[in-house]
């Protein structure tokens, strides 16, 4: 593979690639607003400055400019070489580049950073893009002084409504156009264009348009500084108390890579934000799995119930498991979840299988959505994929074939994980069910009808594996700490299991995974990934 020199450092490069795509794969950033991996070329923030060497025996592109003399007290005339955008300008096999040890590319970045703030307003305190600006970054990497102008600065329309999840502050903008390139780009919905020149440019909208695709919060996402704000984040919390999970949308079955951000203290979640896989997601999220997060706290099942009363953990899982005592296997359906993990699911699947002997296995999961060509699936599951490559034997049979079963009155005990109903039409067929037992984090459409519902934790709370829809598996860390009484779902499962008299050995995650790949080397494995610092 080709080299070229950065700061005396070789960079290997592909051919057709940017200097500044070249040092962002080598893991080096040089400074850039506009510039985005994602997104063509723009190089009008021009913080990407860099100075190359001319090739053997070629004279070097000099500028005549005006330097300020101290001594003289006035300008005097000076030659520097011309420095280029390093998000345009092309490799070269050879190629020479100085970056943060040249003084000239130090002075240009410095007086850009004093350029755009310029008018920039000093509302750092209340800035929700506050710890995680650019702007601020920038400023003490490559600037470091006092603002010198003195004069009043433009103003501009604050707190501009774009659409229903985004408010637009043209005052911080500081116009890299990463806004209005994504929305043509990758959204397919050019709503967004400037207006106006040089200092009085501002961001505007369609005429007669609101920013209303599927992917706005992604726009939101894109801005380096704090113009755009997410109206469900907006002042909401500040990004240096929040920690970051790296984990796996749920949202449908593409499996985006994702960020959740919550805070310790409190152990909430806050938001949700793409994290970059080149097969899968790119760089990006839509809207739905952005706010997909909520849902870690919404609409829980924090304790166990029997006929629809809070009871002890302990007394809830002996009567459930009571419910199951003299079940006829033939006529004891068991259902698997879409929505939960490869580990949660394998462990009902032995559970039923291996302990209570039924064969009568199931899937539900979240009724199917809207999907697009950019990122959202119809099917709203993240693990469906996941549960029929479990079923080895045979794959589960669909929920509305279980509804069909329970109206026939074939079967009289149903266990199933999670609550969800792919045909919420056909929950009233499970009111008639003897004995239902749902091990749920969320009270969806069947925990109306359960007998007992034992409390399992949400994605966010436990450590696993989904399979998306191409067939790649993929792990979720555990961001907060189970809320109420809930249970990672295969160690609920588990508990269940040795409530009911089978000796469910399992007592860490990975003894599920070593069951789940049986080979003299799994256990062994699975010790030394606990040992050196993996979720366990």
């Amino acid at each position: 593979m080709p080299t070229f020199k950065l700061d005396e450092r070789e960079i290997p490069f592909e051919k057709g690639e940017t200097i500044i795509q070249a040092a962002h794969r080598a893991g080096i950033d040089i400074p850039h607003y506009c510039w985005h991996p994602g997104l063509s070329v723009a190089a009008n923030c021009r913080m990407c400055l860099v100075e190359i060497e001319p090739p053997p025996g070629r004279p070097a592109m000099m500028l005549d400019v005006l330097e300020w003399d101290a001594d003289a007290q006035d300008y005097v005339p000076q030659k520097k070489p011309k420095l280029q955008p390093a998000c345009q300008f092309q490799a070269g096999e050879g190629m020479v580049v100085h970056s943060e040890g040249s003084k000239n590319v130090k002075e240009a970045r410095r007086a850009v950073q004093e350029m755009l703030l310029l008018n920039h307003p000093v509302d750092c305190p209340i800035c929700d893009q506050a710890g995680e600006c650019r702007l601020q970054d920038y400023w003490l990497e490559h600037q470091g002084s006092k603002k010198r102008m003195k004069d009043e600065p433009v103003h501009k329309p604050k707190a501009v409504v774009f659409g229903p999840t985004i408010v637009y502050d043209a005052e911080r903008c500081i116009v890299c156009t990463r806004c209005i390139r994504f929305c043509d780009e990758v959204a397919g919905d050019s709503v967004l264009d400037l207006r106006e020149r040089g200092n009085l440019n501002e961001v505007v909208l369609a005429p007669g348009r609101e920013l209303d695709h599927d992917y706005t919060l992604m726009t939101e996402y894109v801005c380096p500084v704090g113009a755009l704000t997410a109206v469900d984040f907006r002042f909401k919390a500040r990004v240096w108390f929040l920690r970051s999970a790296r984990t796996v949308c749920v949202g449908c079955a593409t499996g985006c890579n994702a960020f959740l951000d919550f805070d310790p203290r409190d152990q909430k979640v806050y938001r949700h934000r793409p994290r970059e896989n080149p097969d899968v997601n790119k760089y990006w999220m839509c809207d739905e799995g952005m706010l997909s997060y909520s849902r870690v706290h919404e609409n829980r099942v924090l304790r166990a119930e029997i006929d629809g009363q809070t009871i002890e953990f302990e007394r809830g899982l002996k009567k459930a498991a009571k419910l199951f005592k003299s079940a006829d296997p033939d006529r004891t359906a068991i259902v698997l979840s879409a929505q939960h993990s490869n580990e949660d699911n394998f462990a009902m699947l032995v559970l039923a299988r291996d302990y209570i002997g039924s064969g009568n296995v199931f899937v539900n999961g979240r009724p199917g959505g809207d999907s697009d060509e950019i990122l959202r699936d119809a099917d709203k599951n993240p693990n469906a994929r996941g549960v029929v490559g479990l079923c080895t034997s045979a794959p589960p049979a669909p929920f509305k074939e279980l509804a069909t079963a329970l109206a026939a009155g074939k079967f009289t005990h149903v266990l199933a994980l999670g609550s969800d109903a792919s045909d919420p039409d056909e929950v009233a067929a499970f009111e008639d069910c003897e004995n239902l037992v749902l091990l749920t984090s969320h009270r969806g459409p069947l925990a109306a009808h359960a007998d007992a519902l034992l409390p399992a934790c949400t994605w966010a709370e436990a450590d696993g594996t989904f399979v998306n829809r191409t067939g790649i598996a993929q792990e979720s860390e555990r961001a907060i700490f189970p809320h109420g009484d809930s249970l990672p779902a295969w160690k609920l499962i588990a508990a269940f299991g040795r409530a009911l008299g089978h000796s469910f050995g399992w007592t860490k995650l990975r003894h599920v995974r070593a069951a789940m790949a049986p080979d003299p080397g799994a256990e062994v494995a699975a010790d030394a990934e606990a040992q050196s610092g993996a979720p366990a």
